[in-house]
């Protein structure tokens, strides 16, 4: 294995050697075998850094298809957008072309709208006879006075636009949803209700909490930025932060929603229409 041996490079017409390398058994295997396991090194680092990742069968099944969903929503807002500036440049050319027409365009009297706005305030003599009689059947009817919504009549507002990544679910500690979004996406509250916490941590960005009627708390995390500060009372629907970000492809940085009632985690898809 140690013996050596000389490999030379001679010139056909001088025989003169122009090149040479002493070799042994063992100095090749060890060439051979680092020549190998650099190029598997490179070879895994390119195919594990590069899309070609995607050709492997078997390879990235369970994380393709957060990629593929927001690569979607990106694609259809892209579509969106291009529809719109076609039909503004198409409306741009028939005008300058003289196909559009300018439309005519009225004085308007302020007298004239004043009277106008009067016709429709002042209630007609229908509308009189009704309001009275309902005022007067309905004075005394305990049962139309409603001091506190029933739960069954709440509506619930979607906190944000997007797709549900990772569903609830209680037995595997899951105790909210993950959403995949679009960047700068509005989150909204669900409920009306006052801001009882708001903060910023390390892993999950900027977290905001709203106190509910009937003891609901709905928790929103991975915000990129607050809208809303403690002590605020919002509306349901009202903006309280936004979300989404260019890192939104990863599990842990997409849009996370719970729902609370009586310190128990409810299943948001349950109340809330996604």
């Amino acid at each position: 294995m140690r013996f050596k041996y000389r490999v030379s490079v001679l010139n056909e017409n001088t025989l003169e050697e122009a090149w040479h390398i002493r070799l042994s058994r063992a100095s090749v295997f060890v060439y051979v075998s680092s020549f190998l396991i650099v190029t598997f090194i490179l070879l895994t680092f390119f195919i594990l850094n590069t899309p070609i990742s995607n050709y492997l069968p078997g390879y990235g099944d369970g994380g393709n298809r957060p990629k593929i969903i927001q690569q979607s929503m990106m694609v259809d807002s892209l579509v969106q957008k291009n529809e719109l500036y076609d039909n503004y440049l198409i409306l741009i050319k028939q005008i300058i072309q003289g196909k559009i027409k300018p439309e005519s365009i009225n004085t308007l009297d302020s007298a004239t709208i004043k009277e106008k706005a009067k016709t429709f305030i002042n209630k007609s003599d229908n509308e009189l006879k009704f309001t009275e009689q309902f005022e007067n059947d309905e004075k005394y009817n305990l049962a139309s006075i409603d001091s506190k919504p029933s739960e069954n009549n709440y509506v619930f507002f979607r906190p944000a636009r997007g797709v549900i990544s990772s569903s609830f679910d209680y037995n595997n500690g899951k105790l909210g949803i993950y959403m995949i979004t679009s960047p700068n996406e509005t989150v909204m509250s669900v409920l009306e209700g006052t801001v009882i916490f708001t903060a910023f941590t390390v892993d999950n960005g900027y977290v905001i909490h709203v106190q509910h009627q009937n003891n609901y708390i709905s928790i929103y995390k991975n915000n990129t930025k607050l809208l809303k500060k403690v002590g605020d009372i919002v509306k349901g629907g009202e903006g309280i932060a936004i979300t989404g970000s260019n890192n939104g492809m990863k599990h842990g940085d997409q849009f996370y929603f719970e729902l609370w009632k009586l310190g128990k985690a409810l299943n948001p898809e349950d109340v809330i229409i996604f």
